[in-house]
């Protein structure tokens, strides 16, 4: 056949920016060229000896350097498991004790410790045994060495001796490449009295024909609700305190609380007895017992509270404290109905104590005075006045001045509440003033003082009448005959006379008349006068009542004769 293709391959190459010629692998037009191929032998000088002429000979590598031991064996520790016994004298419930130990080699520097691991509640000094050294092997100054160590022998170390039983798998693996055959791994031994120990306890107990599981299932959540009193009112500031007392059905306990009231003056605290089971009778026991430290159990109580023990209307005592309850709720209302047959269930009405109203205070009026009126260092003390105060509450005693206007003398409080002895009390054997002790025109003294009193409020008078069988007869007919005149004026001025006209000549002959008495009297003080008039005219309609009027003349010492409260 003729020859159509006539091309020629590219022999022309380049490697690394270098243009080479390339032996044509194939003829002209594709034809295969047998002169370029080369034998097995040329093939395999290639891959052999032309690197070699190429490259020369290929370089030794360098040897390994020196590691040091302590560098080689950092961090490489050998742990053995082992124990030691130990024996336990005087003991009756262990002869010996087994106590159990891990052994360290360590590479670097052939140093050995022993650390016992911590046992909680064992009562031992454990941890670190044996510290970290070189440990003797004899008296010779041999040491031990990694190859003395092995499972299943004795090691004795400073007069005890250990029993190597394991050891962990980086310690198996290092002995093995060195050649060591290891003996068979054995069991650890346990110390008997701990395994005693971990043992749980059998409790003998005498099952009991009562399921409190049943009961539990079938009383859950229900709960018996009493409204209760406690009566404190024997004591000092006591009173009827109302509770709730809870009696759980489902494991038989009790729980009181307290009802608590805004502004009752007690701290919120609402639980008095927490829930638990109440006794309600104790077995007898020596009175030299000390139960004040007995923890209550079934062996200490002869008999438990229970559900029939409340009722409405019934008293009970628990802990030492009795309660009466006076109503229940609806749902105890129906157990009980159910459960035991009761149906009556009226509420008790609780009556209140009615507060006996006592007088804050008794107030009278008195003049202080001297040790005697001609030998009084100041005469002026004669003319001051003062209010004095008794508190029937806590029998004690205030003393109060009212402020006089350009008198020189600071009124105000002169003695606070306090309770006075009387002259020739004595600190062991003390006598306080008492409301007998305070009549008309008598002396009191006061820390040295002496006041006599000279008025009393008709507050007074009322109450000691009103309770004649608290006071002395004398006291209370000092009183009557005090205000017997006053009550005289008053009845004038309520009777119904007019002995006034209405013309202007006879109010201008009373004025007249008023003013004349007034002279004869210098010693009163006008100005204070005519402020009292204006402090009482309330309204400024210039009027007072003519009872009014006459007590505020008596009380500022203005003379009122007869026959001029007749006119006006």
């Amino acid at each position: 056949p003729q020859k159509t293709s006539f091309h020629r391959s590219q022999t022309l190459g380049y490697k690394n920016g270098f243009a080479f010629s390339r032996l044509p692998t194939v003829g002209i037009g594709g034809e295969r060229l047998y002169v370029n191929q080369l034998s097995q032998a040329e093939l395999d000088e290639l891959s052999n000896v032309r690197p070699t002429l190429t490259y020369g000979q290929a370089k030794q590598a360098p040897p390994s350097g020196f590691i040091p031991a302590h560098v080689a064996f950092d961090k490489k520790i050998l742990k053995f498991d082992a124990y030691f016994q130990e024996d336990v004298p005087l003991s009756a419930e262990e002869h010996y004790r087994i106590r159990q130990v891990c052994i360290y080699y360590y590479l670097e520097d052939d140093s050995m410790s022993v650390i016992e691991p911590v046992v909680q509640n064992s009562g031992l000094p454990q941890g670190k045994l044996i510290r970290r050294h070189r440990v003797p092997k004899n008296d010779h100054g041999d040491h031990y060495h990694w190859k003395d160590l092995n499972r299943g022998m004795n090691i004795t170390m400073y007069g005890r001796t250990y029993r190597i039983v394991d050891c962990d798998p980086f310690t198996q693996v290092f002995l093995e490449s060195q050649g060591i055959e290891l003996n068979p791994p054995e069991e650890m031994v346990f110390d008997p009295y701990t395994e005693l120990r971990r043992m749980p306890m059998r409790k003998y107990v005498t099952p009991s024909d009562f399921d409190q599981l049943k009961q539990f299932l079938t009383y859950d959540k229900q709960v018996l609700r009493f409204y209760a009193m406690w009566d404190d009112t024997d004591n000092m500031f006591g009173e009827n305190r109302p509770y709730i007392i809870h009696y759980y059905l489902a494991d038989d306990t009790v729980e009181v609380r307290e009802i608590y009231k805004q502004n009752d003056g007690r701290d919120p605290f609402p639980v008095l007895i927490k829930r638990q089971r109440l006794p309600k009778t104790f077995v007898e026991k020596k009175k030299t017992f000390p139960s004040c430290v007995l923890e209550i159990s079934d062996q200490e109580v002869f008999e438990w509270y229970t559900a029939k023990d409340f009722a409405v209307g019934k008293s009970t005592t628990l802990l030492g404290r009795t309660f009466f309850i006076y109503d229940c709720d609806e749902f105890t209302r129906n157990f009980y109905r159910d459960k035991f047959g009761i149906t009556d269930f009226q509420p008790v009405e609780i009556k209140k104590k009615p507060v006996e109203e006592v007088p804050q205070v008794l107030q009278t009026i008195s003049q202080r005075r001297g040790w005697k009126e001609a030998e009084s260092p100041n005469p002026e003390d004669r003319k001051r006045r003062f209010i004095l105060s008794y508190f029937l509450s806590n029998d004690m005693i205030s003393i109060y001045e009212p402020p006089v206007r350009n008198s020189g003398i600071i009124g105000g409080k002169y003695l606070g509440k306090t309770r006075v002895a009387k002259p020739g009390s004595t600190a062991d054997n003390a006598t306080y003033y008492e409301p007998s002790d305070l009549t008309i025109g008598s002396t009191i003294e006061v820390f040295g003082h002496r006041f006599v009193i000279t008025d009393a409020d008709e507050y007074v008078l009322n109450y000691m009448e009103s309770n004649a069988e608290s006071f002395p007869a004398a006291t209370l007919q000092s009183l009557r005959d005090h205000f017997r005149p006053r009550q005289v004026v008053k009845e004038t001025a309520n009777s119904d006379i007019a002995t006034l006209g209405t013309c202007k000549q006879e109010l201008d002959e009373l004025i007249r008349q008023v003013q004349e008495e007034l002279k004869l009297h210098k010693s009163l003080n006008n100005k204070n006068i005519r402020e009292a008039f204006l402090q009482c005219d309330e309204d400024g309609s210039g009027i007072l009542d003519k009872a009014k009027f006459l007590a505020l003349c008596d009380s500022l010492g203005v003379p009122t004769k007869a026959f001029l409260v007749n006119k006006v």
